[in-house]
């Protein structure tokens, strides 16, 4: 595979050399105006960058200290950055003139997107990663605005496996989970050792809901990377799921112990919290986690989790909306405003935020049986809407083993014995198969017996209930009254009290 070549960058002129050095120090500082104020008369294409880049960030402070002073840590805020319009015009000229590195077209099409002109900013990123593919920064902006798979294919990128890098994270971005998962799984033929690739590897599979497999990539993780925070929320996500009560404890003391002043960690501890049911002790570390970073999602959708869990709705569909509002593509943040309104008894509002979950991830189970339970209700009883969905999450692999069940019933409600029975038989051969008893199984044996006489099928139907014989409820009495009954309606052989055990 051929590659482009590696770009030399121009060296500043020496009259820059100790302005762009005392800019540099007040910019690492933290004091942008000043470094600014500094390179205000200089020309090189390093100190034209780091001006317009500490004008950019002055912007990004002010607007900050703008929103919290009008809406608190937390709050919301109409607050804008107010370089932004001098910087576009200062960069468009720069760029017309062919006088800007690619640092500066990255710094341009960051404010390009800020200003909303979103075309044009695609167009300017694209130009600063084929000159200079090393700036990930530049990447991961492009990404965020190749929103369908339609923009990312109309990208015109220069071959390098910074490309490969790019799409892998645009691919899981896009839910395109097995497409990021192949690119990641090649790169880690050139990248073996790679911690990031593994953890991404580790993502693509928790999408695809393969815990198991992300359980094992992050325990190589930890003993290579024993001190590793990044990317172990995810992990924390995993071992909640399963319900680790154990390795979640270790996990979240590990974190602390490492650095508890990260919003990753702040996570975890709120996930271990949220598993032992202290449900406001975990809120209080998600709040933690948001005061660190106000735009970290994970935080904002779990939140929101745990409000649904204390009842408070108001307080979980502000969290979910949040979390919409830094990535409209969260599938769980749209769900969460489902389950939300549902509680309060507005299955219409459910219903739209559910079909947007589903959008999302049409390949998530339970997101078809929460829009299949909103169609049930009584509000809405649209039951061949439901059946609908519940065949959709039939076919999505459902673990949770629900749909098929639902399916029999709501045919059975709707008069159709014939569909019941073939969607209980196969409820009661997964069972089976999984080796489960209980209601379920008890229900599908007694409508496949009643169903299986009324056709005259009668040694099928004495299958079943001699099944039924084994359970010690009502439903073993009612299988001896249809044996009784067959008996009489056919040459069974005599079934008197002896046949029946005890």
């Amino acid at each position: 595979m051929s590659y482009v070549s590696t770009p030399v960058l121009e060296e500043d002129e020496v009259i820059d050399g100790d302005f762009y050095l005392l800019a540099k120090s007040y910019f690492d500082c933290r004091e942008y105006k000043r470094a600014a104020h500094v390179l205000r008369d200089q020309n090189a294409k390093k100190s034209v960058f780091l001006r317009c880049y500490a004008l950019y960030l002055a912007g990004e402070k002010r607007k900050e200290e703008e929103m919290i002073e009008l809406e608190g840590p937390l709050g919301k805020s109409d607050a804008v950055n107010r370089e932004l319009v001098s910087l576009e015009r200062e960069l468009s000229t720069l760029r017309k003139n062919g006088t800007i590195d690619p640092f500066g077209l990255y710094l341009y099409g960051v404010v390009l997107k800020n200003r909303g002109n979103q075309n044009l900013a695609r167009t300017v990123l694209v130009e600063s990663v084929n000159s200079y593919p090393w700036n990930w920064t530049a990447w991961s902006e492009l990404q965020s605005i190749c929103t369908t798979i339609e923009m990312l294919s109309s990208l015109n990128l220069s071959n390098h496996w910074m490309k490969d890098f790019f799409l892998a994270s645009a691919y899981q971005e896009l839910r395109m989970h097995n497409e990021s998962l192949a690119k990641y799984e090649y790169l880690q033929g050139t990248f073996s050792f790679s911690n990031y690739i593994q953890a991404q590897i580790a993502k693509a599979q928790y999408c695809l809901r393969e815990f198991d497999q992300v359980e094992v990539i992050f325990e190589e993780l930890l003993r290579n990377d024993p001190y590793r925070v990044e990317d172990m929320d995810m992990y924390s996500n995993v071992l909640y799921a399963k319900e680790c009560f154990s390795a979640l404890s270790y996990l979240a003391h590990r974190v602390f112990m490492t650095d508890k002043y990260r919003p990753e960690s702040c996570c975890i501890i709120g996930n271990y919290y949220s598993l032992k049911g202290q449900h406001e002790k975990s809120v209080m570390y998600f709040r933690r986690a948001l005061k660190l970073d106000k735009k970290y999602l994970s935080a904002w959708t779990l939140m929101g989790h745990e409000y649904v869990e204390m009842k408070n709705t108001p307080a979980a569909v502000d969290a979910y909306r949040r979390a919409v509002d830094i990535n409209p593509c969260d599938y769980r943040a749209w769900y969460g405003l489902g389950q939300a309104y549902e509680m309060m008894g507005m299955p219409f509002y459910a219903l739209h935020y559910f079909k947007k979950s589903v959008f999302l991830q049409p390949s998530d189970s339970r997101l078809w049986i929460a829009m299949a339970q909103c169609y049930e209700t009584d509000q809405l009883h649209l039951l061949e809407d439901a059946i609908k969905c519940y065949r959709r999450a039939a076919n999505c692999n459902d673990k949770e083993a629900i749909a098929l069940h639902q399916l029999a019933k709501l045919h059975c409600e709707l008069g159709r014995p014939e569909e019941a029975a073939f969607y209980y038989k196969k409820d009661l051969e997964r069972m089976e198969n999984e080796e489960r008893e209980g209601p379920n199984m008890v229900e599908a044996l007694l409508f496949l017996a009643q169903h299986c006489r009324t056709h005259k099928r009668l040694e099928e139907a004495e299958v079943y209930c001699t099944r039924l014989l084994d359970y010690t409820g009502p439903e073993k009495e009612m299988a001896k009254n249809m044996l009784r009954g067959m008996r009489s309606e056919s040459s069974f052989p005599s079934m008197d009290a002896e046949h029946f055990p005890p």
